[in-house]
């Protein structure tokens, strides 16, 4: 299997897992301060939301980078690949 080696998608992914963390230390601030359930929830679902599209993101970004190695080095085809996987990760983010 292979690893992300694109630096900036790497960077990309991390800094969104980190925003998530820091929303789960809220959401357990928020449980030890005795919040109201429906906000808890909502909070949660906003995490859930969070991890989803970062996993859409890390899927896209395999999927480009192993693409991107049986596709041709031309920049037509390197634009229509982008195009091609712009698309996959929207529809990917409609799923959930």
């Amino acid at each position: 299997m292979t690893s992300l080696a694109d630096e900036k998608s790497r960077k990309d992914l991390l800094n969104r897992l980190k925003r998530a963390e820091g929303q789960l230390r809220g959401i357990q601030r928020m449980i030890e301060e005795g919040a109201q359930c429906l906000e808890i929830a909502g909070q949660m679902a906003a995490v859930r939301k969070a991890l989803d599209s970062t996993y859409v993101r890390m899927t896209v970004c395999f999927m480009e980078q192993e693409l991107s190695t049986r596709v041709g080095d031309s920049a037509k085809e390197q634009r229509q690949l982008g195009a091609l996987l712009d698309e996959v990760q929207l529809l990917l983010g409609k799923v959930h």
